[in-house]
């Protein structure tokens, strides 16, 4: 499990550090092959505890004289993986970026639950594929090939746990790294089930199916921001709404209109479940980004949603974002105007929103030149409507690309200039006409919205 460091850069890192023996502080180093980006850095939670620059051979240092102990990431733009510190560690990694976990590796005090923490990590995603596979089976055979995938890694845990003598809050953070990636296929299953089989219901499970739920701590601090630990948490309560809804509510049975009901009610049982103030927040959030963007529901609706939210959950560190969110998606509802957005022609004239769109039928279409794959698909597709939807125009905005690459790109698939705009300001592009899911579009009559959530592919 834990693979070959370079260890001429342990060494020498850490003869080069002034850090004394058992001394509290906390030593993280390493070197990152190809880099993205000339910092890491470091974070507590969200919070940005700390940046160390890249020096001429592509090494960094952070030496923290005293840390709150516990699970922390560290981001070397875009990519971010986990760490695990302790008063007194000295941990040394080296990665390439062009195969960033799997190239990830550490050495020194401390090694042994992060190099475990990173095997899970792994492994977590190359059994996706093989347990999506189980869900076809029956309850008593799913569990007993998902108890059977979950004792091989306990066992794992007591050789690390023997070999490196783990404290109690790795120990801790090991074991859930473990049993909430299991938990959560557990959530799963009834409904993956349901939809591999064909079936008109959820499955009957054995009385023992979710006896990990007994044991459950749904407000643990330290696992706040571990990500099999928030997922499970979600899935968790997805799973209770359902249930509960199908046993007592009359509108499960409903469509559109149910999304609203059940999106209320999980929102009941957060408020009742969940104290702990950060999980309780961010869980919150979730839910209202997930309804507000994905279910594009009637304005009515969405209102009825938002002041439910305000109830039981107004004081939320995250209110600024939920709140900017829905106004964002009501000032682009059905035959509302255009929003009044500055974009850029190829010649480089600033041109308004209103103005592009003003008597005519408009499709407005959004691509990056980061993203060159997505935008041969959405450059085919729109050539396709093009041919067969004449009564549109076509109207593509392009935004996080310079304006060489931009017009380059245009040149490339040969593309009516008169139809492609460029955003400079990308914020204020994405939360006016709200860019998810990617193959968004907006559909216009002179300057009036008529859908600005149609899909490129789903809506023609």
């Amino acid at each position: 499990m834990i693979r070959i460091l370079f260890f001429f850069l342990l060494l020498s890192a850490i003869s080069c550090s002034t850090r004394e023996k058992g001394s509290p502080q906390v030593y993280f180093a390493g070197e990152i092959v190809n880099p993205t980006s000339n910092f890491v850095v470091l974070y507590k939670d969200d919070i940005e505890i700390d940046s160390a620059k890249l020096d001429a051979n592509n090494r960094f240092v952070f030496l923290l004289d005293t840390i709150d102990e516990g699970l922390y990431n560290f981001k070397h733009s875009p990519e971010l993986q986990y760490i695990f510190l302790e008063k007194g560690d000295s941990l040394v990694i080296r990665l390439n970026t062009t195969d960033f976990d799997e190239s990830l590796v550490f050495a020194g005090e401390g090694e042994g639950v992060n190099n475990f923490l990173l095997e899970m990590f792994l492994t977590s995603e190359e059994e996706e594929s093989v347990i999506y596979a189980f869900y076809e089976d029956d309850p008593e055979e799913f569990s007993r090939k998902i108890d059977s995938l979950r004792e091989n890694k306990m066992s794992l845990l007591l050789e690390v746990d023997s070999q490196y003598g783990l404290s109690d809050n790795a120990r801790e953070i090991a074991q859930a790294s473990i049993d909430y990636n299991y938990f959560i296929y557990k959530e799963l299953y009834p409904f993956y089930h349901k939809k591999r089989k064909g079936m008109e219901e959820v499955p009957d499970l054995p009385s023992g199916f979710y006896a990990y739920r007994g044991q459950l701590d749904m407000n643990n601090k330290h696992l706040t921001y571990f990500r099999p630990y928030y997922k499970f948490i979600n899935y968790h309560l997805g799973n209770l709404t359902y249930m509960q809804c199908m046993k007592d509510c009359d509108s499960h049975d409903q469509r559109l209109e149910s999304y609203l009901h059940f999106n209320k009610h999980k929102l009941g049982l957060i408020d009742s479940l969940i104290t702990e103030k950060a999980l309780r927040d961010n869980v919150f959030r979730h839910v209202a980004i997930d309804y507000l963007l994905k279910v594009q529901d009637k304005e009515a609706n969405n209102i009825e949603f938002i002041e439910t939210f305000h109830k039981l959950s107004g004081n939320n560190r995250h209110i600024k974002e939920i709140d900017n969110l829905y106004q964002g998606i009501m000032n682009i509802q059905p035959n509302r105007p255009l929003p009044d957005i500055e974009l850029t022609t190829v010649d480089g004239r600033n041109v308004g929103l209103k103005e592009i769109a003003k008597g005519r039928n408009v499709v407005f279409y959004f691509w990056s030149g980061t993203q060159k794959g997505h935008f041969d698909n959405i450059a085919n597709r729109v050539a396709e409507l093009s041919d067969e939807k004449k009564e549109y125009s076509f109207v593509g905005i392009n935004f996080n690309t310079d304006e060489a690459r931009w017009k380059a790109l245009i040149e490339s698939k040969g593309l009516d200039k008169d139809l492609q705009f460029r955003s400079d300001d990308y914020e204020h592009l994405t939360s006016t006409l709200i860019l998810y899911p990617m193959n968004k579009a907006i559909i216009t009559k002179d300057t009036l919205i008529v859908n600005a959530f149609a899909n490129l592919y789903a809506s023609f």
